[in-house]
């Protein structure tokens, strides 16, 4: 990077960050190299000086080293073509009116608190509320270094079983939503978009009244026809950035469609694909007639379900990266 000319390079930026990654990554393991060095030293002084406060300080150091450690270890198996780009959520619930656009409101909050928890930022593109409650529909921008990473795990439907706040006999529902994540696509990567494909539509954005909702036909809705692709995005209430958001989302789906679709003809489609498929539920979350979330690929379960969808999703995500790599 230090040739004369190297910035002058279109895709000088590009490759700053892909050497800042590996780069970053052997930085953190010589810190916590001289981390685990540092407590070994104070863990022999504390023993010889029999100095129980200072020998349970360096235990508890050791665990936060050990999650340290642990975390780093996950983090060094996104090796994947877009492992490093931010993430597009959409979330969508199933059929079942009310329950399920509650229970997509639900995984929407369990997400973006998790995204908060790892020091990301997010930006919801596109955001319909449901007539009485929940969502009808949501789109996430995730910006944070591995975020697609980290979240493609996530991809598939998710059920949920509970006594339900609709129903005043009070039975118990299951509910089901699907979520699917998208890398963000970098603008230097070639993804064909003819204007002569596309339809674009406008209209009044919805939502539950008041200032957020437009006077103007703001809200965008692209259609992608040879694909059958269909994103739409409100959530400014400008007509241009809608259409930008729009298209940026449509990029990340049509890559992942054409990808996919050269997988196939090589028969390489992900062994996971039947996971998205309506009605193959990846993870369960009951709260009758007992407490568990339940990931039926890895088979790793927790009772604490509230905990789980306030963002703790952490472990699930690191069993399901783990269990892929064997």
């Amino acid at each position: 990077m230090s040739k004369p000319g190297f910035w002058d390079r279109e895709d000088s930026k590009r490759v700053a960050q892909e050497l800042g990654g590996p780069r970053k990554t052997v930085e953190e393991w010589t810190s916590l190299s001289q981390k685990m060095n540092d407590l070994g030293v104070f863990m022999e002084l504390a023993e010889e000086e029999q100095d129980e406060g200072a020998l349970a300080e360096t235990l508890s150091e050791c665990k936060k080293l050990e999650k340290e450690i642990g975390q780093l270890r996950v983090r060094s198996l996104l090796d994947g073509e877009h492992d490093r780009a931010g993430a597009i959520v959409s979330i969508h619930p199933g059929a079942g009116g009310t329950e399920s656009q509650d229970w997509a409101q639900m995984l929407m909050r369990m997400y973006t608190r998790w995204i908060e928890s790892r020091g990301f930022k997010y930006s919801v593109l596109d955001y319909q509320a449901g007539e009485e409650a929940g969502i009808k529909d949501a789109t996430v921008e995730v910006d944070g270094e591995y975020a697609y990473g980290y979240l493609k795990c996530e991809s598939g439907v998710h059920r949920l079983v509970r006594i339900s706040p609709f129903d005043a006999a009070q039975r118990r529902h299951t509910s089901f939503a699907s979520v699917f994540v998208f890398p963000q696509i970098d603008e230097m990567l070639e993804v064909e978009i003819r204007e002569g494909d596309i339809r674009v539509d406008t209209f009044r954005a919805s939502g539950a009244g008041g200032q957020h909702v437009n006077k103007t036909d703001s809200a965008v809705r692209i259609t992608h026809v040879p694909t059958g692709i269909v994103v739409q995005c409100q959530s400014e209430r400008s007509q241009h950035r809608n259409r930008e958001n729009a298209m940026k989302v449509l990029r990340a789906r049509l890559f992942m469609h054409y990808d996919e679709e050269r997988k196939k003809k090589f028969d390489k489609l992900h062994d996971d694909k039947k996971d998205i498929a309506w009605g193959s539920q990846i993870r369960s979350y009951v709260f009758q007639p007992y407490t568990l979330v339940k990931d039926h690929r890895t088979e790793y379960e927790t009772s604490d379900v509230g905990k789980v969808l306030d963002g703790e999703i952490d472990d699930f995500i690191n069993v399901c990266l783990t269990s892929r790599k064997k």
